[in-house]
């Protein structure tokens, strides 16, 4: 549970490096007001914010995330989050059931694109 929870964590900090390094990462989360959470089945968490041109997180939950993405365990959630190929694990994550979607899918589309800029040296243009 202890590496979920740090993975999360660090995630947080790759988006924020993300943002203040790359430019075009800078324009992705431009004037976005999202609030959204990971967690387990068991309710271990974290929720990000979106806000202001900036990322934040904190740990717990969230009321009322616009989604929320739900692991059916620590060690699942890590495998998944973690992987190589994280679009295959995901689609995995769902079809398994270890992994659940629920909100607004839009904004877990963003949140994917958002995602494609932690991908080591891939500078994107919009």
């Amino acid at each position: 549970m202890l590496k979920f929870k740090l993975l999360l964590w660090a995630l947080t900090k790759l988006l924020q490096r993300a943002a203040k390094n790359n430019p075009a990462c800078a324009k992705y989360i431009e004037d976005k007001e999202l609030i959204f959470q990971i967690k387990t089945v068991g309710g271990v968490g974290r929720y990000y914010t979106i806000s202001n041109d900036r990322i934040f997180s904190s740990p717990g939950l969230f009321r009322n995330p616009k989604f929320t993405m739900t692991f059916s365990d620590a060690a699942k959630g890590f495998a998944i989050l973690s992987a190589k190929d994280s679009k295959e694990a995901f689609l995995a994550g769902l079809q398994s059931g270890d992994l659940v979607i629920r909100g607004d899918f839009v904004e877990v589309m963003w949140f994917q694109g958002l995602t494609e800029y932690l991908q080591p040296g891939k500078k994107h243009q919009n």
